[in-house]
């Protein structure tokens, strides 16, 4: 097949290649013992089975130290979505202390800040639902609270869903993506194959495990209803966690900011909100600052606020008793619903509040392991927020009358405004906690094709995978402006916050449910009762939610439907898109008959055409041809893949392939990114990774048909007459040995006529055509090409419903999709690409 990347060797040739008809050669050093002993041994006694001549042909193998291996998957387009280690998680770097350190204060900057805030307002909101009576209902309360934090973020989050990561990245995406490199799921056309490697397909015993994940398999990649059901949970969780991103600061600065109250009685609510908008633009405003430049400042000042949760709590144990150490007892939860009956079930809607951020440490794992993350949070986190809680409620049984400020109010008057000050500090940290889980949550969705491109940019040269999307920040400092004026109050505010966080919790819930029985293949009742129990949990929260919708919370989910309805939009607008170029794709009769100069005149130069299809020949080529004076001597069809992997090695950044006999130069190129990869590459830099990949390319193509063509001489069985003798090269493609590469094409007289081929096929010169010659003029003619210059050859291609169409098909795909389409990046912006290098042509398809 083709050339695994640009200069890269062909070391551990993946295991996926198990399973096709096609052979290769190899050396040996490239295979392991294990693997020389399967797949070669195993492959030469097959053949001394069939032919005894075979013994001699492997012995002029061993000699040269190449060997046959056995059957190799030979797939262009799936080859396109392997790169080396996608199982496995990426080179660990060397330990470092100082980065350990300055990673340790991300990860309270990062990780912990949204939840981190839940004391501000937890019983603010449920004793406003729910007013209190007395004693037992203030230690009825905390027990609510002590097990939601227990079992929704504790045993549900931190101990299982991190472990459901995506090569270290989390949130909803990652959790698709995850599925879907083990199942054929995704009804997006540029989305990757499931997984197919060979160490995915570890050998198990039968079990009804095993057996239940087959099954599975096959009923999510037969069943187009499940395929779409699961595509639409993913897109309403994104459409909530974007919703949450605009929502959680309004939420978190209003709350911190409302704490003027206590030290300011006279402090009107509209002078709290106006504090809160500058506090807002500030903070959007500084988002594009790279994370890493501001982790020290807001690393220690969120550890301080841990601190100050931890410190007050133990305060005001110490003050007015340690009797809510009762709330331990879940019989408490029981008195408590039965004591207030209906107000005990609207407060359960004030108890989520005290979880809300569990999802953003998820999405938020990012850099850190699942192991430090756990530790941090049970030994730290944990402790200090059950503190915060503790002291509040002790506070609440001897000033049972307070119900709004609970937490400023439990402040020792001395320490007052310190604590106020880190208090506000602390809620813009989660503000850009949650901002920065939904650039993450985003970037997934943009580069697995759900949602509309947008500018991206990296932040950090250190540390992959902190970005910054203008766009999306604007739009939701915009909307959180909006909703805050809209709610005004922490009240409104909280409801609206906890349908958006239950909406995420659901989703996630089904999600990983999936990855349990698909993946992991854990036993039936484990499954049954993580299900159950969470989604049975967050079903109660959401009924609670859903009857102070009055109050205003209904506008999150006209919102949260609007951000579903763009990327459905989206969606099916790209498969028509996709379908429809395969459809008019030109043939390969068509190609033939129009010949080497493709009925054109060809001048120096590369075409690079730039396609979202990595197979066949686009449509908008024949426009070219037939619009365009004369066509380059060279044209390459490039197609940029996003795969669902963190980072492509810049060796496996580009494959190739012959799409036409040699003497058409015409290549096939898929440049692959990861979604954490850096998306603006200098056209230059990649012109000359894509002709050095391309090079390699030439001349392992060029080893392959010396070597076969070798052994096809040493065997009985070879004609006098190479005439009609076919080979397979290594992309799969059949060629007939008396056609030399080029034999239109005269070798530069300024060329060194000692020039030496390489050491490879140096011995060729007296066995079959003369392939050393052939392979240094082709270099001669792609280095001529290159310097006449590359030419980016381009479609605008859109799509219209025909005449005939219904009204709302035409509404969706002429004007939603339409205007989505005009105000969304290219595919190929991943490439800077200077206007005098760039040839457009519209295209419309017509559905």
């Amino acid at each position: 097949m083709s050339e695994r990347g640009s200069g890269s060797s062909t070391t551990s040739t993946s295991a996926v290649k198990q399973d096709s008809r096609l052979r290769r050669w190899v050396s040996r050093e490239e295979m392991s013992d294990g693997e020389e002993k399967e797949k070669v041994g195993g492959a030469i006694r097959d053949e001394e089975d069939d032919d005894d001549d075979d013994e001699e042909q492997d012995g002029d193998a061993e000699e040269r130290q190449l060997v046959r291996t056995g059957p190799l998957v030979d797939w262009f387009d799936v080859e396109a979505l392997e790169v080396t280690g996608m199982d496995a998680k990426f080179e660990t770097e060397e330990f470092d202390l100082g980065r350990m350190a300055f990673l340790t204060l991300q990860t309270f900057a990062v990780v912990f800040g949204d939840i981190g805030l839940g004391p501000l307002y937890t019983f603010d909101v449920m004793f406003t639902k729910s007013p209190i009576r007395g004693e037992e209902d203030v230690i009825g309360a905390l027990s609510l609270v002590l097990y939601t934090l227990i079992l929704i973020t504790l045993v549900k989050y931190v101990s299982i869903v991190l472990w459901a990561n995506d090569d270290s990245e989390g949130g909803i995406f990652a959790l698709y993506s995850l599925i879907s490199r083990h199942a054929n799921i995704s009804l997006i056309p540029v989305q990757f194959p499931p997984d197919m490697r060979m160490s995915s397909l570890q050998l198990k015993l039968p079990s009804k495990e095993l057996e239940r994940s087959i099954q599975v398999k096959q009923y999510l990649e037969s069943l187009s209803c499940l395929k779409k059901t699961v595509l639409v949970i993913v897109l309403f969780g994104t459409a909530m966690v974007l919703s949450d991103g605009v929502i959680t600061p309004a939420m978190s600065v209003v709350s911190a900011v409302s704490g003027l109250k206590v030290g300011i009685p006279d402090l009107e609510q509209d002078k709290v909100v106006m504090i809160s908008l500058a506090f807002l633009v500030i903070l959007f405003s500084v988002q594009k600052f790279a994370t890493s430049k501001v982790g020290f400042v807001i690393g220690p000042a969120l550890f301080l606020w841990f601190c100050c949760l931890g410190g007050i709590g133990i305060y005001n144990l110490t003050k007015y008793g340690v009797t809510v150490f009762k709330a331990f007892n879940p019989v408490y939860i029981f008195l408590y619903f039965k004591r207030n009956s209906f107000h005990a079930w609207l407060a359960l809607g004030g108890c989520l509040l005290c979880v809300t951020g569990s999802e953003a440490i998820f999405a938020d794992l990012c850099h850190f392991s699942v192991r430090s993350i756990q530790y941090t949070f049970a030994l730290f986190v944990l402790p200090c927020l059950l503190l915060g809680y503790f002291g509040q409620a002790a506070f609440l049984i001897a000033n049972q009358s307070t119900s709004q400020q609970i937490f400023f109010s439990s402040i020792p008057s001395g320490t007052f405004w310190p604590v106020l000050f880190i208090a506000n500090i602390a809620a813009l940290i989660a503000s850009r906690t949650m901002t920065t889980a939904t650039f993450a949550c985003i970037n997934k969705s943009i580069a697995l094709g759900c949602f509309p491109r947008l500018k991206i940019i990296h932040t950090s040269r250190k540390f992959m995978g902190q970005i910054y999307i203008p766009f999306i920040n604007w739009f939701l400092m915009g909307f959180c402006a909006l909703f805050l004026v809209f709610f005004r109050s922490v009240d409104d505010i909280g409801i609206a916050y906890g349908i958006t966080e239950v909406g995420i919790m659901m989703m996630t819930t089904i999600l990983v449910t999936i990855i349990m029985v698909l993946i992991w293949q854990i036993k039936l009742s484990i499954v049954l009762l993580f299900f159950f129990l969470f989604i049975g949990l967050e079903l109660v929260f959401f009924s609670s939610l859903l009857t102070s919708i009055g109050g205003g919370s209904w506008v999150m989910l006209l919102f949260s439907a609007f951000l579903l309805l763009v990327m459905v939009v989206w969606n099916y607008g790209t498969k028509l898109k996709y379908d429809s170029e395969i459809k008019q794709n030109l043939s390969m009769d068509l190609m033939k008959k129009l010949g080497c100069n493709l009925g054109t005149i060809r001048a120096p130069g590369v075409g690079l055409v730039c396609c979202e299809l990595v197979k066949g020949i686009p449509a908008v080529f024949g426009q070219f041809l037939t619009t365009l004076p004369a066509m380059h001597s060279m044209v390459v069809f490039v197609s940029i893949k996003y795969i669902p992997v963190p980072v492509v090695p810049q060796t496996e950044r580009f494959l190739f392939q012959r799409v036409c006999p040699r003497n058409y130069h015409l290549f096939r190129c898929i440049a692959r990114y990861g979604y954490k990869d850096v998306r603006k590459e200098h056209h230059k830099v990649f012109e000359q990774l894509l002709i050095e990949g391309l090079e390699k390319f030439i001349e392992r193509e060029v080893q392959e048909l010396f070597l076969q063509s070798d052994d096809d001489f040493d065997s009985d069985e070879i004609q006098e007459t190479t005439s009609s003798t076919i080979v397979t090269a290594q992309n799969g493609s059949f060629y007939s040995l008396d056609v030399p590469l080029l034999s239109d094409y005269q070798i530069p007289q300024n060329m060194s006529p000692n020039s030496k081929p390489s050491s490879s096929i140096s011995n060729s010169q007296d066995k079959g055509p003369d392939y050393a010659k052939n392979l240094e003029l082709e270099r001669s003619f792609i280095k001529k090409a290159k310097e006449s210059g590359a030419v980016y050859l381009m479609s605008n291609g859109r799509i219209r419903a025909t005449k005939n169409s219904w009204f709302l098909r035409k509404l969706i795909l002429n004007y939603f999709y339409g205007f989505l389409r005009i105000n969304c990046r290219r595919g190929i912006t991943t490439v800077s690409i200077p206007h005098g290098n760039l040839l457009q042509v519209r295209t419309t398809y017509m559905v």
